[in-house]
C-alpha cells in the first residue's frame, strides 16, 4: 500500500466512498460477501473501472486489521488536508447561514466518527479538528462515521484558538458546550451563523478556548449521571440547530434508525 493511501472497510463507509467519487485504488471483497451481498459496490466499481479482488475472509481481516470489516475493504488515496478557508468557501455556497463544529481534543476515534456521522446528517457545513492531541481521520473513524467522512468537509488546524478568531472575523458566533454553564442550549438562538465547540472526553473544553466563546451553554441533566458522551451531546445540539432553522421536515433520504 502506498504511503499516501489508507484502508477503508465496512459496507456503508465503502459505499459512501464510491458514491462520493473519492479515488479508490482497489476493492477487496470476501468470497461470501461477493456471493451474497455487495451488488451495489460491485456495480459502482465497474462503472468507475475500479479493480476488484475476491479474497477469503481471513485475508480481508489481515488487510483491514480487524474482523469487523463486513466483507469489504478499499484502498483509497488518503484525504487531502483542507484548511479553514476551504470550509468557509464551501459554506458560502450553501443556502443556510454557516454552521460548523469545532472539536477541542476529541481523542476517541469512535466518538469522532459518531460526531461526523451526525454532523453530516444534520447538514453541518464542516468540522474543524486540531492536528495534534486529537483523533485523526483513521479507518476506524471512517467505519464509525458510516461513510459520512467521504461527504463532510473537515479541516485540520494547528491552533483551535486561531481558528475561532478567524471564524469571528466572518461574523460567526462561537458557542461552547460546558456542563457548568447557566444557560441551556434550548435558550440559545442558532438561526444565525454559528460554530459550536465541544470538548474532549473527560476534560471538556480547555479554559482558554472557553474564554474565546461568545456564549457557553449546557444540556439540562435530570438524572444521576453528570454528563453525556461527547458525540451524543453534539448530536442533540446539531438537531436543535436544524430544528430552529426549519429543517426538521422528513427528508426523501430518510432511512431506518441505526442503519
Amino acid at each position: 500500500m502506498r504511503p499516501s493511501s489508507e484502508i477503508v472497510y465496512g459496507l456503508h463507509p465503502v459505499l459512501e466512498m464510491l458514491r462520493s467519487g473519492r479515488r479508490i485504488g482497489k476493492l477487496y471483497l470476501s468470497l461470501n460477501k461477493a456471493e451474497k451481498e455487495g451488488e451495489e459496490i460491485r456495480t459502482l466499481a465497474r462503472q468507475q473501472k475500479i479493480s476488484i479482488a475476491l479474497v477469503h475472509k481471513e485475508a480481508l481481516s489481515q488487510l483491514a486489521g480487524t474482523a469487523n470489516h463486513q466483507g469489504v475493504a478499499a484502498i483509497i488515496d488518503a484525504p487531502s488536508s483542507q484548511d479553514l478557508d476551504d470550509l468557509l468557501a464551501v459554506s458560502k455556497k450553501r443556502s443556510s447561514p454557516p454552521f460548523f463544529f469545532l472539536l477541542d481534543s476529541v481523542e476517541d476515534p469512535r466518538n469522532l466518527g459518531a460526531i461526523l456521522r451526525t454532523a453530516e446528517a444534520a447538514g453541518v457545513h464542516g468540522v474543524i479538528i486540531p492536528k495534534r492531541r486529537a483523533a485523526g481521520l483513521s479507518p476506524v473513524v471512517g467505519k464509525t462515521s458510516a461513510g459520512a467522512m467521504a461527504h463532510l468537509p473537515i479541516a485540520r488546524v494547528t491552533n483551535i484558538s486561531q481558528a475561532i478568531d478567524r471564524l469571528k472575523k466572518e461574523q460567526i458566533s462561537i458557542v461552547g458546550m460546558d456542563g457548568t454553564a447557566k444557560i441551556s442550549y434550548l435558550e440559545t438562538n442558532f438561526r444565525e451563523a454559528v460554530a459550536i465547540v465541544v470538548g474532549g472526553e473527560g476534560s471538556g473544553i480547555h479554559h482558554k478556548i472557553l474564554e474565546r466563546c461568545d456564549q457557553v451553554v449546557s444540556l439540562p441533566m435530570h438524572g444521576m449521571v453528570a454528563s453525556l458522551n461527547v458525540s451524543v451531546a453534539a448530536g442533540i445540539v446539531a438537531y436543535e440547530v436544524l430544528r430552529q432553522r426549519g429543517g426538521m421536515a422528513v427528508s426523501k433520504h430518510t432511512r431506518p434508525l441505526g442503519v
